[in-house]
């Protein structure tokens, strides 16, 4: 684990002892709503059956790589226009001293928007998934860098059992191994070498060749034409998630569209 996200894990160790004293693990389950979400993941696993293109649009104001990527921040407005433009999900990070997220902005999507919601952040502890169904998420990331099997295992059952759904992240052969043996079906490939924050978008291409039709995959990171898209649809990928394309295009629609088409 390089040290960006050792930094990012500290930190948010630091945080949630903070809200742990405002509000128990015990006090946030007493608020959890129903367990019925938006079908994040057969969202997800009829795209790829189907052979339909979907997009995850990612809303964030910054990033460690990018730094501020958005100074009039209004992530609602994203939101709107991402469903009005046909995203089939939204991504929005909540991380607070490096992406400048706020957890607050889950339930004010949620009220905006009619489609599914990942919260993308650092999720290291039982008390953030229970925090993330309170705040209206419908599914969650698990990255395979920061957790071992166990925990990831764990945070899954969890998830199940209070109606989450989960993406598992990975980036390197080993993390997809891992990913094979925990056997969630949704696995995400990141691009993202998390070691030197480089983007190599053949690393999805490369990856995939170790895994079975038995997990739907989503491409992430730096997937910023349609070329890309269109050689992952010959490996049979067809979600993706993606987010400076989006966020740092003159025209949402125009780009979701050209995306989308086949």
């Amino acid at each position: 684990m390089n040290q960006i996200l050792k930094d990012i894990c500290k930190k948010k160790e630091e945080q949630l002892e903070i809200l742990k004293s405002k509000c128990s693990q015990k006090s946030l389950e007493k608020l959890l709503p129903s367990k019925k979400n938006r079908n994040f993941k057969s969202t997800i696993q009829l795209s790829q059956k189907n052979k339909k293109n979907n997009i995850i649009a990612e809303i964030k104001k910054s990033s460690p790589s990018a730094g501020v990527i958005i100074k009039d921040y209004k992530p609602d407005d994203i939101a709107i226009q991402y469903e009005k433009s046909g995203a089939g999900a939204i991504s929005i990070l909540t991380e607070t001293f490096f992406f400048n997220g706020h957890i607050d902005h889950l339930s004010l999507i949620n009220t905006k928007t009619n489609i599914p919601i990942l919260r993308k952040d650092f999720i290291i502890d039982h008390y953030q998934i229970f925090e993330s169904k309170v705040y209206k998420a419908d599914a969650i990331l698990l990255i395979t860098t920061i957790l071992n099997d166990f925990k990831i295992k764990e945070f899954i059952n969890i998830a199940n059992d209070i109606g989450l759904d989960c993406i598992v992240e990975t980036h390197t052969p080993e993390e997809i191994k891992r990913a094979v043996n925990i056997n969630y079906p949704l696995i995400g490939i990141n691009n993202r070498n998390l070691d030197t924050l480089s983007i190599d978008t053949n690393n999805v291409t490369e990856l995939i060749k170790d895994l079975t039709a038995d997990f739907t995959i989503i491409g992430e990171s730096g997937i910023k034409n349609k070329s890309v898209i269109e050689l992952y649809n010959d490996f049979g990928i067809y979600n993706f998630l993606i987010g400076e394309a989006l966020l740092k295009t003159n025209n949402i629609e125009v780009k979701i569209k050209e995306f989308l088409k086949k």
